[in-house]
């Protein structure tokens, strides 16, 4: 799913394109997209698109009229630029923003349609599409502190939730974590003062460095690459692979559709974290820290 990094890159791209500029139309493809009724997508022709912004892990197209169109691409929801009015994208095409200078093309990979667009009235009506998270990279280190100690959550579990902080998925939770030298197990109050305030500044570098670097790196081409697996990550995507920092094999966990990568020596003392199934089969077999899991590879 698309994070806070990978969001800000297709606002920025979207700003060079078509800020300012008039929508000419909307077409819906699909009829699981669309899920809201007032306003219809048509009230939404002739008017001016005012301005772009994120709202948590959505995107926000604000315009005149006070009308916004709000997108929430999920897993495998992607954006595409194409030539004005141009054709969607047979079974991977949502909808189209058609604009004079291009279209703003919606698809999604897979059988599940997850993505989601609303069409709204007023800013009152958008707040409640709102989250209530904190904007990891306005908030200040006190504000992060209290919201962190609010409820008692696994580090992975408290980064992730959107009604905590706002725009942190699985990808950049991992990379935060370990940029903090903190396990993604550790329980939210059993943090130091110390801890809390590595971990915000983790938070701060590690979301403002990936967004300028998507961004340089995109060069002001549209980006036709967003993924959550990132060459230059340090442990996300990277399982058994060599840690950037101490050469240990990257472990992780999974779980459901997610996944939780770590470095055992950076970031939980040697400890291997229990994997649901794995280790509850393995039973006694199960080894329980880096070493005794490499002294058995050796042999």
């Amino acid at each position: 799913m698309p994070e806070l990094p990978d969001l800000e890159l297709y606002l920025d791209a979207l700003r060079a394109r078509v800020e300012g500029r008039v929508l000419r139309g909307l077409r819906i493809e699909s009829p699981f997209l669309l899920r809201s009724v007032d306003p219809p997508p048509q009230e939404l022709a002739g008017r001016r698109l005012e301005g772009l912004e994120r709202l948590g892990k959505r995107l926000v197209l604000a315009f005149e009229g006070d009308l916004f169109a709000v997108l929430h691409l999920m897993i495998a929801g992607r954006l595409r630029w194409s030539a004005p009015g141009a054709a969607l994208p047979a079974r991977l095409g949502q909808a189209a923003f058609d604009f004079d200078e291009g279209s703003l093309v919606l698809t999604e990979a897979g059988t599940k349609r997850r993505a989601s667009l609303h069409l709204v009235r007023s800013r009152a009506g958008l707040a409640e599409h709102a989250r209530g998270g904190l904007e990891p990279l306005e908030c200040t280190p006190a504000a992060f502190a209290e919201r962190l100690g609010a409820e008692n959550h696994t580090l992975k579990r408290a980064l992730t939730d959107p009604r905590l902080f706002s725009g942190i998925g699985n990808a950049y939770s991992d990379e935060i974590l370990h940029a903090a030298r903190l396990s993604p197990m550790q329980w939210t109050r059993n943090l130091s003062a110390e801890e809390v305030a590595r971990l915000h500044r983790a938070v701060v570098d590690t979301l403002a460095t990936w967004r300028a670097r998507l961004i340089a790196e995109g060069g002001g081409r549209w980006p036709a690459k967003v993924t959550a697996f990132r060459p230059g990550m340090a442990v996300h995507g990277r399982f058994r692979q060599p840690c950037p920092v101490c050469g240990t094999a990257v472990q992780r966990i999974v779980w459901a559709e997610n996944e939780c990568n770590y470095c055992p020596r950076c970031q939980t003392g040697g400890k291997l974290l229990a994997d649901r199934a794995l280790s509850r089969l393995l039973k006694q077999d199960w080894p329980r820290t880096i070493d005794e899991l490499e002294r058995r590879r050796e042999g």
